[in-house]
This record gives structure tokens, C-alpha cells and sequence, in this order.
């Protein structure tokens, strides 16, 4: 196969020639997000410049320590986002969220690089790619399952009041909350797995093809990569609830919302 064909800046700009088709349709539309736009377009730019820097020394000059670093501070900004989203929640509750993110982004990823892949957990090449998708989509379902937990309570308080009224423990009143909120977050991954193929090529399998490598070694990639992500989004919900919600009520049945 054809080797990649590599950008110069000149061709790489009339990309952003682009935006202007949206700014149209903005003001056609009346929608106010100009600067928004203009500036999630900016950052987006300098963000994924110093990424390629870091990224271009790191895998120069290969290291553990590089690659630990790179990891601590996906994870940490991952449940920064998160938590920035659920400021009401009590801290034990966040506790959970962070070890269930950490967990099982680094346990899920670990998984894929040593035993599916065959490398070397510091192998940079592998691990940070890997790790953003991996641990990015598991940021995502943890910031939908907990926006739905804590809605749906909200908007059910006067119910979960009737029913402690009525005897009904804790437990059995939170855990629906807490079902529901894995399905929604669970949702988006698993629609995006029903349409791959059909009516997509998703971004690593296409990023592959356009480097070289083999349509039915990106496809391997791919499908794993997917059931790997699927996995950790489970994971990390299901975790952060389970051991979060646990956290809302004391020994005498009384819930703390």
C-alpha cells in the first residue's frame, strides 16, 4: 500500500476554510456561538500542537516515567471534568469516581496493550494512544451516568421521601436510579458499535488505512479497541455508582440528598 501523503502547512490551513461554512449557517440560523466556535477551534489547535510536541519527544525518547506522567495527567484531567460537572456530590462520592475511572481505565488498558497487543504497558506508541481513547470515552459515560443519577433523584424527590415514609430501604429505592443511569450511559457506545461498518469507518480504523496499514489489521484493531472502550464505560459507571451511591445514605436508612 501507498505510504501516508504528508500535509505541508499551506494545504493543512484551507482546512479551516471550512469553518466558514458553519459561521454561515450560525448567522443564517441566528444561533450566538460565534465566539465559541472561534474559540474551541483555537484551543482544539494549540492543544493537539503541544500533544504532537510531547508525544513526538516522548516516543524519541522512550521511558516509563514519560509514559506514567502522560497517564496520571489523562486521568487526572478525565476526573477533574467529571467532578467539575457533579460539584453538589459529597466527597466520598467523589472518591469513587475517581478510583473508579482510575481503575478501570488503567485495568482495561492494561489488558489491551499486554495481553490483546502482546507489548509492553510503557511502550508509548501503544499505551498513550490507546489510554486517550480508552480513558476519554470512560470520562464521557461517567459525565452522562452521573448527570442522569443525580436528574432523575432531583426530579424524584418527593417519591423517594413518600416511599422512606413507607419502610422501603435505601437500597431498594436508589438502585433503579442507579440501573438507569449505566443503560444511558452505556447507550451512545453501543449505538456507535451497531453502525460501524455500515455507516462509518470509525477514526482509529480510518487514521490506520490513511498510515499504511492493512484494512483488516485496523479492523482487528478497531473491533477491539471498541469492545475495550464499551468495557471500560461499563466499568467505570457501574463502579462509581455502585460504590457512590452507597455513600448517600447512613446506618439508620436515612438518605442525603
Amino acid at each position: 500500500m501507498n505510504s501516508i501523503i504528508k500535509l505541508d502547512i499551506i494545504h493543512f490551513s484551507l482546512i479551516y476554510l471550512l469553518l466558514l461554512i458553519i459561521l454561515a449557517i450560525m448567522k443564517k440560523s441566528k444561533i450566538n456561538q460565534t465566539k465559541l466556535l472561534l474559540l474551541a477551534s483555537f484551543r482544539m489547535t494549540i492543544q493537539l500542537i503541544l500533544a504532537g510536541l510531547i508525544l513526538t519527544y516522548i516516543f524519541d525518547n522512550p521511558h516509563p516515567a514519560f509514559v506514567v506522567i502522560y497517564l496520571l495527567g489523562m486521568i487526572a484531567f478525565s476526573v477533574h471534568r467529571v467532578l467539575s460537572k457533579n460539584k453538589d456530590i459529597n466527597k466520598n462520592f467523589k472518591l469513587a469516581i475517581t478510583f473508579s475511572l482510575a481503575f478501570s481505565g488503567v485495568f482495561i488498558l492494561g489488558y489491551f496493550v499486554m495481553v490483546v497487543v502482546g507489548e509492553s504497558f510503557f511502550s508509548p506508541q501503544y499505551t498513550i494512544p490507546l489510554a486517550g481513547m480508552i480513558i476519554g470515552n470512560s470520562m464521557t459515560g461517567a459525565t452522562l451516568g452521573m448527570k442522569t443519577f443525580t436528574e432523575d433523584i432531583k426530579n424524584q424527590r418527593n417519591k423517594i421521601e413518600a416511599l422512606l415514609n413507607l419502610g422501603v430501604t435505601p437500597k431498594k429505592i436508589l438502585l433503579p436510579f442507579v440501573n438507569n443511569a449505566l443503560e444511558t450511559a452505556l447507550l451512545p457506545t453501543m449505538n456507535n458499535m451497531l453502525g460501524m461498518g455500515i455507516i462509518s469507518l470509525p477514526g482509529m480504523m480510518t487514521g490506520q488505512i490513511l498510515s499504511g496499514t492493512e484494512p483488516t489489521t485496523a479492523i482487528m484493531y478497531q473491533i477491539a479497541i471498541m469492545i475495550a472502550i464499551c468495557t471500560a464505560v461499563c466499568l467505570t459507571v457501574f463502579c462509581s455508582l455502585t460504590f457512590g451511591y452507597k455513600t448517600l445514605y447512613n446506618s439508620r436508612n436515612q438518605i442525603k440528598l
